[in-house]
């Protein structure tokens, strides 16, 4: 009777082991794990900020005396975004209007978009106000309205190059609105608040 040996050698082994570790780098390089990861983003602030203006138009039909800035009347001159403690400008956004911040985010005027989205007739269509994803100096959502026409702009930064201004599949500057480098969504006619 002979005994065999089977199995894989040494080297074998490590040609295998090899050809596997070129493949997982050809696909990290081809598949780009960061701007998987900055698209992921961008589809969250995309929704949010959809979400954020259904409600708000739901808030304007339903109740009879809509109130965009929560009795400030201050929608003339103040943006405003939940991102705190950095040094955030919406007005860049919002032509020179001041900043206003507020980490809250209530739906009852107390949070970061001051309208009493608990008035609506059929309850709050949000149970809290979204936040950007990353919420710091570059990415942060902002708000801008008009108290009189009734009409609002929400805003954010795109962060990957597929939905940023000039990407495949660019969202920034074919939004309607006036700044080619931000997502633009509201009813204010041409986004220009």
């Amino acid at each position: 009777m002979s005994t065999t040996k089977k199995g894989f050698t040494l080297l074998e082994l490590v040609i295998v082991i090899g050809i596997l570790a070129i493949l997982a780098a050809v696909s990290v390089l081809v598949l780009n794990p960061a701007q998987i990861l900055a698209r992921s983003r961008d589809t969250t602030r995309s929704t949010d900020l959809v979400a954020i203006k259904d409600s708000l138009n739901l808030y304007v039909t339903d109740v009879s005396s809509p109130d965009m800035d929560g009795g400030t009347n201050s929608c003339s001159t103040l943006c405003y975004t939940a991102a705190t403690g950095v040094a955030v400008n919406c007005g860049s956004r919002h032509g020179t209007k001041t900043t206003t911040e507020d980490a809250t985010r209530e739906v009852d005027s107390n949070g970061w978009v001051p309208v009493n989205l608990t008035a609506v007739s059929t309850g709050a269509p949000l149970a809290v106000l979204p936040v950007d994803p990353t919420n710091n100096t570059t990415y942060f959502y902002s708000y801008a309205c008009d108290n009189t026409a009734k009409t609002f702009e929400l805003n954010a930064n795109m962060e990957s190059t597929t939905y940023a201004n000039g990407g495949t599949d660019d969202k920034e500057s074919k939004d309607g609105g006036n700044n080619a480098d931000i997502l633009e969504v509201g009813t204010d006619s041409g986004l220009d608040l």
